[in-house]
């Protein structure tokens, strides 16, 4: 690119702190441009690193002449509404997941992407490790699989950074925080979830899914943010004609798998692409399946 991408930031909370701003900064693609949070004082907190400007309300960032593009690190009741308005506005958007609190939500705010025509991409942050392109990469070559498993297993709403966040206590709990990471990554090693075949959520917020697949592929989750276990597990597995195959642990660092995503997103800014296997119809499609599930667990 001649010039960098001007990105503005919506949030100033752990995850923006320590991913979403020094990754768009140091990206020799992408500039921190704006930074817009609820309290100004954490906003400031987060752009002076970077020198970039605090703006003091969301239209000021979403609709004026500061950025081409937003990345989201709030709530997801809150990412909706603003990024519609972003994508109204011509912004290219990065996406937190769950993209929406409701599925309904999910599907306006794909609608709007579409019909504005930006690039958009989903922060399924596993998905950007080289390790994970890899084993997908081997699963589709190979091919043949009929059935796979996955763990996700951490404490993280028990102590620590993210344990005062309240939209990951509210209903959903693990569901839509590390649902999405989950119910992607064996959505994309099997085949489109076709159905919801099972849904079980303990009183601890420990839940367990059977997935059915595109194909006759079917599989299990099992997520809890409440279990007192460190380090976190997460491992998925498949199996079938060629045997059993698993990925395990998060070797790649946050950080690292966000500057990937970055690749790609300067990539379909730069090229015009709007389409990409983490883009808002990914989004959606992932809030669909959560949304089954929550719903076969409340009746």
């Amino acid at each position: 690119m001649e010039q960098q991408l001007r990105v503005g930031l919506v949030g100033a909370g752990p995850w923006a702190r320590r991913v979403h701003a020094p990754a768009i900064a140091d990206h020799p693609g992408t500039r921190l441009s704006a930074v817009w949070a609820r309290r100004r004082a954490a906003a400031e907190e987060v752009a002076g690193p970077h020198g970039a400007q605090v703006v003091d309300s969301p239209d000021e960032l979403l609709t004026g002449d500061l950025v081409d593009a937003v990345a989201f690190a709030v709530p997801p009741d809150v990412q909706a509404e603003l990024a519609i308005r972003a994508a109204q506005a011509g912004r290219h958007l990065i996406l937190e997941k769950p993209v929406a609190a409701t599925l309904a939500d999910a599907r306006r705010l794909a609608d709007a992407v579409e019909q504005a025509g930006v690039a958009s991409l989903v922060v399924l942050t596993r998905r950007f490790a080289p390790e994970t392109r890899a084993w997908l990469e081997e699963l589709r070559r190979l091919e043949g699989w009929t059935g796979g498993s996955a763990r996700w297993l951490s404490g993280a709403l028990l102590g620590g950074d993210y344990s005062a966040s309240e939209w990951r206590h509210r209903d959903g709990g693990a569901l839509l925080d590390v649902g999405p990471h989950a119910v992607d990554l064996l959505d994309a090693a099997l085949g489109p979830i076709t159905e919801v075949l099972a849904a079980h959520r303990s009183p601890r917020d420990l839940w367990h899914l059977v997935l059915g697949h595109f194909g006759g592929a079917v599989s299990t989750v099992v997520l809890s943010g409440r279990l007192p276990v460190r380090p976190t597990i997460v491992e998925f597995s498949v199996y079938g004609e060629h045997g059993y195959r698993s990925l395990s642990g998060r070797d790649t660092p946050p950080l690292e798998c966000f500057t990937n995503l970055l690749d790609d997103f300067v990539a379909m800014v730069v090229s015009g692409t709007t389409t990409h296997p983490c883009d808002v119809r990914r989004g959606l499609h992932l809030q669909w399946v959560l949304d089954t599930a929550y719903r076969m667990t409340i009746g």
